[in-house]
């Protein structure tokens, strides 16, 4: 298993740096296709209408052309009918323009559903594999900043869209239309100037916009951080209260707000010299054209009609140019948010299911699995062992303790059970059945936990207590909620189930918490429990009410208790003292007092020891 091990480890170091290289933007589009893709016939309706647009908004100047040279004498030698063909060709100019706008509302109609598919199936999947990821990857992220990556990234795709389907690719097209029609009616040298012009700037925009690029993404930066300070401060309001550390925080925050202000400063100031050298090309072309446009019609070659076509056409293309920097600025910026949330879709699983991994299959429902660890060795980093050739077995149906100090190991069994961790060597088995051959979300239902730090949505508490079975009946939770000693507690709240927890549960105290943790876990109703230091913020009165209940559900189950306190677990059938990785001894309680060891000098310890009431006040006491 050392060979798994270090490749999890390699994938790791693989994405940590991928994380920082910027992928070719080729390639950032190429995983954005297929998503574009799911509705074919409206992506190529879409372009027909793009199409019929630019040749409609190409129509509107040659009509316009012809009105004014059927308005000249010098030209139109039919002044019998100067009223008739200026009417048609003005109602002509009118369907062109309704025509132009009709096809690009037409486009845009057909697309969206396209975009918004491609938005919505792109989130959902990158929201699904963080779920899927190993738990060492949700302990050392930022989560201001994965959420961040995820806004930016799903606004980036309709922004890639918008800019590249309505802005870029249509002047694109009006650029060849109008470039070949100047090659086609006039002279070499308008088509010539028209593309000497668009070269020198598409190119001077490239290259002032690429040296733009890193100041937008130092902006992006230091946005990200600062948000992810921010979160992180609020999520640990109470904390920065109890030490008075508002300054501080407000210190750290506003450090991140000056890089970002610098950045922003030094990115507007190079966008003003971006504009003004955009418009000294543009006028340049423009002076050329009409310069030449003008001499024509001085000898002759072209009308007073023209003129206006040749200075329509030009403006009608410099107009979306005018806006190239931008575009291209924001599509670069689009790619490269679509980038980071694409990188978090290859994030490496680390403990993912085998292709031939099948549902893990219980013996006995009815009395649980048999747990068994077989010279289990286990480390989150290689330079800290954790678990060092653990191997024990719980039979069915029975009650296994793991005590010891903290740092011993004991939490990491519960971790390893849930399979958020794959062991470096050695087993774990459910009903001889390897954790590693059977499907994540079937051992993870068959086990249930009550933990010792809990964490509660902000919702109701109705809700966090049904978390456990969503489908379950009104009666099932209330049921829950009185197995777990807390039914009286919340018909005394004005608003009884319905009533809010607040952030992370912040609104209960932290033996609320507790007790709701255990009620949907209740509701659950599992094939094995495993009790983190299920009642540790409990109160002594409401501990011993809980007890009884808690032991009686484990009866017909298989139980692992983690605990601190030793009166809590003198009934189990197996007890395991843990320390530095390592089981030390294992027995009864009553066996164990009588060897004298470790576990017999802690129970004199607290034997010693008065307990002291753990319960906080909730908000709504």
């Amino acid at each position: 298993m050392r060979h798994s091990s270090s490749r999890a480890d390699h994938h790791s170091a693989d994405g940590a740096a991928s994380a920082t290289k910027q992928r070719p933007d080729w390639r950032v589009i190429k995983d954005l296709l297929p998503y574009l893709l799911k509705y074919r016939l409206r992506v190529v309706l879409a372009l027909a209408c793009m199409f019929a647009a630019k040749f409609a908004n190409l129509g509107i100047p040659l009509i316009l052309k012809h009105v004014i040279d059927d308005l000249d004498p010098k030209v139109s030698t039919q002044t019998s009918a100067l009223l008739i063909v200026p009417v048609s060709l003005l109602i002509a100019y009118g369907l062109l323009r309704f025509s132009a706008s009709l096809f690009n509302e037409l486009r845009e109609f057909l697309f969206a559903r396209v975009t918004q598919h491609a938005v919505r199936q792109v989130a959902l999947e990158v929201f699904e594999h963080l779920h899927a990821l190993s738990l060492r990857f949700h302990l050392s992220r930022q989560t201001g900043g994965v959420s961040r990556d995820i806004e930016r990234g799903s606004r980036a795709i309709q922004s890639l869209v918008s800019y590249s389907l309505y802005s870029i690719l249509p002047t694109i097209i009006e650029f060849g239309l109008v470039l070949g029609y100047f090659a086609y009616s006039y002279d070499v040298w308008f088509a010539g100037i028209t593309v000497v012009a668009l070269i020198v700037y598409i190119t001077y925009t490239i290259i002032v916009t690429e040296w733009r690029t890193h100041l937008r993404r130092t902006m992006n930066d230091m946005d990200s951080r600062a948000n992810q300070k921010a979160i992180d401060s609020l999520l640990n309001y109470e904390t920065v209260k109890y030490f008075g550390n508002e300054a501080y925080e407000a210190s750290r925050y506003d450090q991140n707000l000056i890089s970002y202000q610098s950045a922003a400063i030094k990115s507007q100031q190079s966008l003003t010299l971006l504009n003004l050298g955009q418009q000294a090309i543009i006028s340049t072309g423009l002076v050329l054209i009409l310069l030449r446009a003008t001499m024509g019609v001085t000898n002759g070659t072209m009308t007073l009609g023209d003129l206006v076509l040749v200075n329509t056409l030009m403006l009608q293309l410099y107009i979306p140019l005018n806006f190239l920097g931008v575009l291209y600025r924001e599509i670069k910026q689009s790619i490269s948010d679509m980038d980071r949330m694409f990188k978090l879709l290859e994030a490496d699983r680390e403990v993912a299911d085998t292709d031939d991994a099948r549902a893990l299959t219980l013996t006995n429902r009815d009395l649980g699995p048999e747990v068994k660890f077989d010279h289990v060795s286990f480390y989150y980093d290689p330079n800290r062992q954790i678990l060092k050739d653990i191997s024990f077995t719980i039979p069915p149906g029975t009650i296994t303790a793991v005590v010891g100090q903290s740092g011993s190991g004991k939490s990491t069994l519960a971790r390893l059970l849930f399979r958020f961790y794959d062991v470096q060597e050695g087993s774990i088995s459910l009903d001889q059945q390897d954790l590693r051959q059977v499907q994540q979300q079937s051992l993870r239902q068959a086990i249930g936990i009550v933990p010792q730090d809990t964490v509660l949505f902000n919702d109701t508490i109705a809700y966090n207590i049904a978390y456990g079975k969503p489908s379950a009946a009104t009666q099932e939770v209330h049921a829950a909620a009185d197995a777990a000693q807390m039914s009286s507690f919340i018909e005394h709240l004005p608003q009884g189930y319905d009533t809010p927890v607040g952030e992370r549960g912040l609104k209960l105290s932290g033996g609320e918490k507790q007790r709701v943790a255990i009620a949907r876990t209740l509701l659950k109703n599992p094939a094995m429990l495993i009790f983190d230091e299920a009642t540790s913020a409990l109160d002594s009165k409401t501990e011993r009410a809980l007890q009884a209940e808690l032991f009686g559900l484990a009866q017909s189950r298989t139980t692992m208790i983690i605990a601190h306190r030793l009166s809590t677990i003198v009934h189990a059938d197996q007890i395991l003292v843990m320390d530095q990785g390592q089981i030390i001894e294992r027995g009864t309680h009553e066996s164990l007092l009588e060897a004298e060891g470790a576990y017999a000098q802690m129970w004199a310890i607290q034997e010693q020891q008065v307990e002291p009431d753990t319960s906080v006040q909730s908000t709504y006491h």
